[in-house]
């Protein structure tokens, strides 16, 4: 698919986005393993988050769909039985990875697999530590999918160090240590996205944190929820970036996820001095939501490294779209990480800015990206990643003439109605 993007001279209105991603993926997955009905409203419409849906289906579990909201009929711990089928998880590696925990401990064999573009994703770091728990793995070349798990019937429970923080891996184990006799526990070397320890708790698992420590008691009785899940945090980013950028504009975006570990998007946008607030704070099962509103200001650049990287990992190919029209420019650092997302993701960040006429220097693990760039209009390609057609659809709006995204069906992997909300708020 072939879409347009005109130059926007401001952005207005109030938005209502989408179900949070990574939490929906959490929420269905536990949800099938509980006791009863559970009833999940406002759950994610992108295609990632059915792929689990799917993958749930095909292990026994029933699930009914009436819009954004899915109610999933639990048979709790050991309800799933074989599939019938390869379980396929589309582009998601968080499908793919967290069900690998949960796939690991049953009691017959499994095979899922992926996409092209997921068939490239390094699965290692999750079979590592589920080989230490007692999973037989078998995988192309050893570390890419499709991965055929051998249940292992019953796991054992480990204390693990994560080599990188990555919240897909740390739940990944902790999802295996459901299945475990005994303490599971994940250490972290910095603090990541903490979804699945509300939603583990949320659903009645003993789980504690104590600081980067995370500890699982084996065998919980998990029963049936009524949850809402907030607006995806990571989806509302393109559109803090498009009114950052276009002069004039003056954004609401209702319900938003605001969970610490997810808030140094907005700290860091803050810091380079965004005009950003949040109107309105309430906590819904166990996550903080809040509505935010964005007005347009010239904001001065700065520098993403370390733990910032990791925290903002998913945000990085738009927020490169706001270094190159910010004061000072953007350096991104300790991004090695997104040359094995679904694309290389500095590679196709640095092709498109190119056919956009904007600089940047491409370093092993980034790029400096000077500031007080102009756009120009381009033909982009999303290359069969999402974020990347958000991304450039975001900059051509501050482009100096129409420009065209080939393969723009991309962004409905994570955001169906991205191309419908930005059209509504560009008038």
């Amino acid at each position: 698919m072939r879409q347009t993007v005109v130059p926007a001279t401001r952005l207005s209105g109030t938005l209502t986005l989408p179900g949070d991603k990574s939490i929906s993926h959490r929420l269905g997955m536990l949800a099938s393993l509980a006791e009863g009905t559970s009833i999940i409203r406002n759950y994610s419409t992108g295609a990632d988050c059915h792929s689990t849906l799917g993958c749930v289906q095909a292990l026994g579990i029933e699930v009914d769909e009436e819009g954004t909201t899915v109610k999933i009929h639990g048979k709790g711990l050991d309800g799933w039985t074989a599939p019938t089928r390869d379980l396929d998880a589309g582009n998601s590696g968080s499908t793919i990875r967290m069900m690998s925990g949960l796939l690991a401990a049953q009691s017959f064999e499994s095979t899922i697999f992926g996409d092209e573009s997921l068939s490239r994703r390094p699965m290692d770091r999750v079979m590592k530590p589920l080989s230490l728990m007692g999973a037989k793995i078998d995988a192309r070349e050893n570390r890419f999918p499709p991965l055929t798990i051998h249940g292992a019937g019953k796991l054992t429970p480990i204390d693990y160090t994560l080599p990188v923080a990555s919240a897909q891996v740390k739940t990944c184990v902790l999802f295996g240590g459901i299945f475990a006799e005994g303490e599971t526990i994940v250490r972290e070397p910095m603090r990541s996205r903490d979804h699945s320890e509300i939603a583990l708790k949320g659903f009645g698992a003993d789980l504690t944190v104590v600081q980067k420590v995370v500890t699982l008691q084996g065998r919980p009785k998990l029963e049936a929820r009524e949850i809402t899940v907030p607006s995806d945090l990571s989806g509302a980013a393109f559109f803090l970036v498009a009114a950052l950028i276009v002069p004039g504009s003056d954004l609401i975006i209702r319900g938003v996820g605001l969970n610490p570990t997810r808030s140094a998007l907005l700290d860091f946008m803050l810091s380079a001095g965004a005009k950003i607030k949040v109107l309105k704070l309430e906590s819904v099962n166990g996550e903080p939501v809040g509505d935010i509103q964005v007005q347009y200001a010239p904001v001065k650049g700065g520098v993403i490294e370390g733990d910032l990287t990791a925290a903002v990992i998913d945000e990085i190919p738009v927020l490169a779209v706001l270094g190159a029209a910010s004061e000072e420019g953007l350096i991104i650092q300790n991004a090695q990480e997104l040359r094995i997302k679904e694309t290389d993701r500095i590679a196709t960040v640095a092709e498109n800015f190119s056919r956009m006429g904007i600089a940047v220097e491409v370093t092993p693990d980034g790029m400096v990206i000077p500031g007080k760039q102009k756009f120009k209009a381009a033909n982009f390609d999303s290359f069969g990643d999402h974020r990347i057609a958000m991304a450039f659809a975001v900059a051509a709006l501050a482009a100096d003439g129409p420009s065209t995204m080939e393969n723009a069906e991309a962004a409905s992997v994570s955001f169906p109605e991205f191309w419908g909300l930005l059209g509504q708020i560009a008038g």
